[in-house]
Parts: C-alpha cells; sequence; structure tokens
C-alpha cells in the first residue's frame, strides 16, 4: 500500500514539474490586449511554468511589458514582416514550431476574435478537441465553460495530451503588470509568410470612449430605440457616465449601429460594474453575453421583458422620456 501511494506522489510531483503553458498574447506591437492578462490569470491556475508568446514586426515595448507581467516564466519574441496583420495563417506555424520545440502541456489565447482565429487551427494542426471560452480551471486536464447560450455549465475533462484553450476573459482577474521577472528569449526561426493571405491594411475607428470589453460601465441599446439617430440618447448618457455604448444584436441588424458595439452570444462578452440596458427586451442571446455584469439596470416599457429577469434595477417606462431624464439628473 505504501508502495502504492509512494508511487502516486512521485506521478503527481512529476506532472506538477512537467505543466507548461503558452499564452498566445494579442496586442498592437506596442501594448497589451487587456484580455491577454485575463488569460495569463488562467495559465497560472493551471499551474506549472507560464511562456508567454508574442509575435509582430515591431512588437519590443509588447513583449517587454509581458515581461514584467508577475507570473510570467519566459517570454518568447518573434519579430517577422509575416506577422503584419497578426494573421493566423503566419502565425499558427509559429505556435506549432515553438510547440515542438518546448513541448507546451497548455496552449492559451483570449476568446476574441483574434484567439477564435488562430487556437482552432492550431488544435487541427495538433489533432486535439480545441475547448472554447472556458470560465474556471479545476485543474490541469478539468475545466468549466458555458453551454446552451450561457444557460448551463459544463465541466469537461480533457484526454488530449496537449490542452488547447480559450479564455473568457470576463471571469478571470488581470495578472498584475508589475512584479514579474520573465526571461526574454528569441522565439524559433522560420520562414512564417503564408501564401494563403496576405494582409493589405485596415480602417480603425477613432473614439475617446472606452473600449467595450474594457469598460466599467456601459450604457446599451436595443430595437427600442427604434433608429440610429435616437442612439444619441445613449451617448449623452454614456457621457455623463465616461462609459461605452453597446448595442443588442436585432439594433445592429436593423442597421442602427455598427456590429463592433454588438453585445451577445455572437458578439462581445461583457462584465462591467454597472450594464445599462435601455429598450432591449432581453433575448437569450444578448443575456449570454451581459448576465456576468456586476449591476444590470433595465429601462423597458413592456414590464414582461425578458430583461427585467436578471435585472438588478428595472424601470417600466418610456425610454425617451426616462433617458433624457436621467441625463439631465445626473
Amino acid at each position: 500500500m505504501f508502495a502504492n501511494n509512494t508511487r502516486n506522489l512521485v506521478r503527481s510531483s512529476f506532472l506538477q514539474r512537467c505543466k507548461s503553458t503558452l499564452v498566445v498574447a494579442e496586442h498592437n506591437n506596442e501594448t497589451l490586449n487587456p484580455l491577454t492578462l485575463n488569460t495569463i490569470t488562467a495559465a497560472k491556475k493551471i499551474g506549472g511554468d507560464v511562456t508567454v508568446l508574442v509575435a509582430g514586426t515591431k512588437c519590443g515595448p509588447a513583449s517587454e511589458a509581458v515581461a514584467k507581467v508577475e507570473g510570467v516564466t519566459k517570454v518568447l519574441v518573434a519579430e517577422n514582416a509575416a506577422f503584419k496583420g497578426f494573421t493566423p495563417e503566419s502565425l499558427t506555424p509559429l505556435v506549432l514550431a515553438a510547440q515542438s520545440q518546448f513541448k507546451f502541456t497548455h496552449i492559451l489565447a483570449g476568446a476574441s476574435a483574434f484567439g477564435k482565429n488562430v487556437l482552432p487551427r492550431i488544435a487541427a494542426k495538433l489533432d486535439v478537441s480545441p475547448i472554447s471560452e472556458i470560465i474556471d480551471v479545476k485543474s490541469e486536464d478539468t475545466f468549466v465553460r458555458t453551454i446552451y447560450a450561457g444557460n448551463a455549465i459544463l465541466t469537461l475533462k480533457s484526454k488530449d495530451p496537449v490542452k488547447v484553450i480559450t479564455v473568457r476573459g470576463t471571469n478571470f482577474p488581470p495578472a498584475a503588470t508589475s512584479g514579474g521577472n520573465g526571461a526574454v528569449e528569441q522565439a524559433p526561426a522560420g520562414d512564417y509568410a503564408s501564401s494563403l493571405s496576405e494582409f493589405v491594411s485596415q480602417e480603425l475607428t477613432k473614439s475617446d470612449r472606452p473600449e467595450l470589453t474594457g469598460a466599467k460601465v456601459i450604457i446599451s441599446g436595443g430595437r427600442g430605440l427604434k433608429s440610429g439617430d435616437n442612439f444619441k440618447l445613449l451617448y449623452d448618457l454614456a457621457d455623463k457616465f465616461g462609459a461605452a455604448v453597446g448595442a443588442s444584436r436585432a439594433a445592429v441588424d436593423a442597421g442602427y449601429v455598427p456590429n463592433d458595439l454588438q453585445i451577445g452570444q455572437t458578439g462581445k462578452i461583457v462584465a462591467p460594474e454597472l450594464y445599462v440596458a435601455v429598450g432591449i427586451s432581453g433575448a437569450i442571446q444578448h443575456l449570454a453575453g451581459m448576465k456576468d455584469s456586476k449591476t444590470i439596470v433595465a429601462i423597458n416599457k413592456d414590464p414582461e421583458a425578458p430583461i427585467f429577469q436578471v435585472a438588478d434595477i428595472g424601470l417600466v417606462a418610456d425610454l425617451f422620456k426616462a433617458v433624457p431624464e436621467l441625463t439631465g439628473k445626473l
């Protein structure tokens, strides 16, 4: 019996030493996307060494920043013209080369458009099943994620030799950006240019408002606003809070606002301190993207609207009267 216990202890200790996680950083060459910090926290919860891959064109500032993040053991830096635009076709072979050299047990990225583009390709190449949008880590092989638009929570155990995982950042606190002293090394060299796709250009919308996924306060509008012009009511209210402005899929599909404002199962997942839903009925797809908000305020003229079932504070009123009045009193 003692021999068996000893073997189990040795095996557990060996696995603990062997665990290692690669986090694929999302950045703009100069600064880290905050979601990467949440992903590093998830990696730390898995245990073992945490290595962060920073790939870009002139990504020195981003790599220096991530080396200072608490809990980061090593930073792999890859600077190459092939990584302009961060296309998944060029990043995938880089991650595979790093995996071949360092034999990571886990590969993580944030559950953003970036992570959802890159990690499924990596999983396919490694012939493993990707694990999407985890909200908790139970152990090195057991994770928690939501299913059925957030109406059920699934605990899954992966038997794959390499776990390829996207992380829902709203469920993990950001790692501290100081206190770390990660070693900076060069990533495996190679020709990572892709013949499948080429980055041409991008046009970014500039705004003084906070980015949706990182905002502490979000004012969100739905089809009840009746037109895009009426979203000015929300912008005026958001100015009082220093808040971001979001929208339901119904409002986006109706053409009221661009789709980068969409919150929900097929949009962005948010968890601000305060979420104000104006003229949003509360379809299940929308609730999946915002129900983890700390405080939810709903304004809707329909007392039977599903949004009131998840709201902490509900106001049954005509939004065209209530919102200007609220704005005027702030």
